[in-house]
């Protein structure tokens, strides 16, 4: 892949503003509109935001680590983007819907790339049911929250909850509980990623918990529908021998 016009973003922080400012002076900055390719500056947070917002432009994002984590970035250097961006290999994902409703009968939607969570947002446990293509599967899980995760995201917060890492084109979701305490020797399922997932909160007036899509959070949350997206593909480009499927399976090894 060639790509002439190159659209720099960055991250507030000023390591990465001074990334953009040296590397606009050195290949010249188009808007995004204009633009055959995304150099993003900053962390995985700031990568996942400039792929929820250039999402429409339907062009790839490269990125560069100008921030603490740098799962989804590539290392950063000045010298030889074109080839870089000429030889990086492409990731394609699809993020996953969410549908939130609160406890007053409000519905928030909101696109994840890595995972949608469900989580307490007070002193005591959350108590949950899962339902699975219309189907119960558990009546009450006590917990800190649960997650449903695509393999983009099961090495971010899922893997922190002791979920599995998914590879690349696995065709599975990852349903994680987050600290469960009753059952308590649940860990968890696999998903095929056409599965329909819901999650309701059972007692949500006394134990209230929140529902996040990524960053973005809904609160007073009663119930969560979450599915995946196919009709939506995020395009993310790696270097190679450094793309999203070989880093998911080396981070097993570590």
């Amino acid at each position: 892949m060639a790509f002439e016009k190159i659209n720099f973003v960055a991250a507030r922080a000023s390591v990465a503003l001074e990334a953009r400012a040296a590397l606009t002076a050195r290949y010249g900055n188009v808007p995004s509109d204009q633009a055959g390719v995304i150099v993003a500056l900053g962390g995985d947070g700031f990568m996942l935001s400039v792929l929820h917002d250039h999402q429409p432009l339907g062009i790839p994002v490269y990125g560069m680590n100008r921030g603490t984590v740098g799962f989804l970035m590539n290392a950063y250097a000045e010298a030889d983007l074109p080839q870089r961006l000429a030889q990086a290999e492409l990731a394609e994902l699809h993020p996953l819907r969410m549908l939130a409703t609160t406890d007053i009968g409000d519905e928030r939607e909101a696109l994840a790339i890595n995972e949608v969570s469900l989580l307490r947002a007070g002193p005591q446990a959350a108590k949950l049911r899962i339902i699975v293509d219309g189907r119960e599967r558990l009546a009450e899980l006590v917990c800190d929250g649960a997650l449903v995760s695509t393999a983009a995201g099961s090495t971010a917060y899922n893997y922190s909850a002791h979920g599995p890492i998914l590879p690349i084109g696995a065709e599975v979701l990852a349903l994680t509980a987050v600290a469960a305490f009753r059952p308590r020797r649940w860990r968890g399922a696999l998903l095929p990623s056409g599965a329909q997932v819901r999650i309701e909160a059972l007692e949500a007036g006394k134990r209230p918990v929140l529902a996040a899509a990524d960053s973005l959070e809904v609160r007073n949350v009663v119930a969560v529908d979450i599915a995946s997206d196919p009709s939506i593909t995020h395009r993310i480009l790696f270097d190679p021998d450094h793309g999203l499927e070989e880093r998911l399976i080396r981070e097993q090894f570590v």
